[in-house]
């Protein structure tokens, strides 16, 4: 706040009270002095206070399209969670991998990663927790005790389970508010907007590379078990399943929802195109299938009600609207424009070195703060780069908004970490050291995708 009074001008009479702003912003969300939302409500209080923008300026950022999108998707979540239907899927995939233990690994993998493209990594996690703790207390209880292997198999699914559900949520771009934010910011910022499509041809082969490198990694590089075979966990999953009993009509509602809402993105253009006037766009199938859910009706009751949405994390939606407000701050006050200029001016910058850097220093930097807020701030210091640098925008601030997502290293890093660290079966050591692995093979990937295959994406007519 002191830049907003000091008697000098910094950069110009407009710019300086945007920096104070976002000076004050960026520190409260590095030391969570407070909730990051209610640093996001800054922009709300205070730039009509000082001039940057009018409250009916600011006002929309809280109700952008992208913001609903991600309701819309939060619905949907906590939908599937209440008929149980995520359990299902997730006991299913487990239950069709195998007795094999890294198949057993492998099936937790990609139950965790499927189910993180939908609902949130942290929801994720709590569901896959005790599936996880139940197989791991029947290996330890067997006749032989907890040996050195079954120590190797728990540490391989337990962080198996975090790494996935990082990684899981981004294939989708309501799979983690990261992809929010940057499809928020290149909407109300440059009037482009990421179709689902799109962002699913980029993150979904990110996301099965990174599971590949993960289960590698966790099997074959640090906790290779010499287990051969065992019956209890795959007698457990069967167990389990049978409990859930047959596939209810609610499950069968919801899914149809889920079915019914996934084949809208992926053809809404070709819909489009046959029928102009409906005029789909991802937000409008997103709030679509979350009014479906709240109208199903079964057994004289609806199955899903306004009090459900008491777990619907609305502090994040907040956050949308603190770093799309923030960022327009920033573009009218000329900031963006004037960090281009400044890396133009600069011929020492290499586009490729430099965007290889920015990479690095969001995925590092995420292990420390949240990634949300990182995106937030660091969406418009990049697209001023790739401006100077004369690069097209989104080339960068795709992967970059993808590393934000990819921090394997601490348990302070993302919520799935945190959760699974809670178990007291993972040391910070155990994270670190295959974690640093994990962090150095998704910035090489995360280049290559800048480098050859989202430019060949974002030219598609798709």
């Amino acid at each position: 706040m002191g830049i907003i009074v000091l008697p000098v001008e910094i950069i110009s009479p407009q710019a300086d009270p945007v920096i104070g702003v976002a000076s004050w912003m960026i520190l409260w969300w590095i030391t969570e002095v407070v909730s990051i939302s209610v640093t996001a409500l800054i922009p709300l209080t205070f730039f009509p206070i000082l001039s940057i923008m009018t409250i009916k300026e600011v006002a929309p950022y809280y109700g952008h399209p992208i913001v609903f999108l991600f309701f819309g998707g939060f619905i949907m979540a906590l939908a599937l969670e209440k008929v149980n239907l995520h359990k299902r899927i997730a006991l299913n995939i487990i239950n069709f991998t195998g007795t094999q233990p890294n198949r057993v690994i492998l099936g937790f993998l990609i139950s965790t990663a499927f189910l993180s493209m939908w609902i949130s990594n942290t929801a994720t996690t709590v569901v896959m927790l005790p599936i996880a703790y139940s197989v791991i207390k029947l290996m330890s209880s067997d006749s032989d005790g907890f040996t050195k292997g079954d120590k190797k198999f728990a540490l391989s699914i337990l962080l198996g389970i975090a790494f996935s559900a990082n990684v899981g949520g981004v294939a989708t771009i309501i799979g983690t508010p990261p992809n929010i934010v940057l499809a928020g910011f290149m909407e109300s910022e440059y009037n482009y907007n990421i179709s689902f499509v799109k962002w699913m041809i980029i993150g979904v082969p990110f996301a099965v590379l990174m599971i590949g490198f993960i289960y590698v990694i966790l099997t074959k590089v640090m906790y290779k078990t010499d287990i051969d075979s065992f019956e209890g966990p795959t007698s457990f999953i069967k167990d389990e399943l049978s409990k859930l009993g047959s596939i209810t009509k609610e499950e069968k509602y919801v899914m149809a929802i889920f079915l019914i809402a996934i084949s809208l993105w992926i053809f809404k253009n070709g819909i489009n195109e046959m029928l102009p006037n409906l005029n789909l766009s991802d937000t409008t199938i997103s709030m679509l299938a979350a009014f479906s859910c709240f109208c199903i009706v079964h057994n004289g009751k609806l199955m899903f009600d306004w009090k459900d949405t008491k777990n619907l994390p609305w502090g994040i939606i907040i956050l949308f609207g603190g770093g799309l407000s923030l960022a327009n701050g920033l573009s009218q006050a000329g900031i963006i424009d004037l960090i281009g200029d400044f890396v133009s001016g600069n011929n020492a910058f290499s586009a490729f070195l430099v965007s290889c850097l920015l990479i690095a220093v969001m995925l590092f930097m995420t292990e420390l703060m949240s990634n949300v807020a990182l995106v937030a701030i660091f969406a418009p210091m990049v697209a001023g780069v790739a401006s100077g640098l004369d690069m097209n925008i989104l080339h960068i601030l795709i992967p970059v908004a993808m590393a934000s997502s990819c921090a394997f290293m601490l348990p302070m890093a993302t919520p799935p970490n945190a959760i699974v660290f809670a178990s007291g079966h993972i040391k910070v050591k155990d994270m670190a050291r295959t974690g640093i692995f994990l962090n150095l093979i998704s910035i090489g990937i995360l280049i290559l995708f800048f480098k050859f295959v989202i430019p060949l994406i974002m030219t598609s007519p798709i």
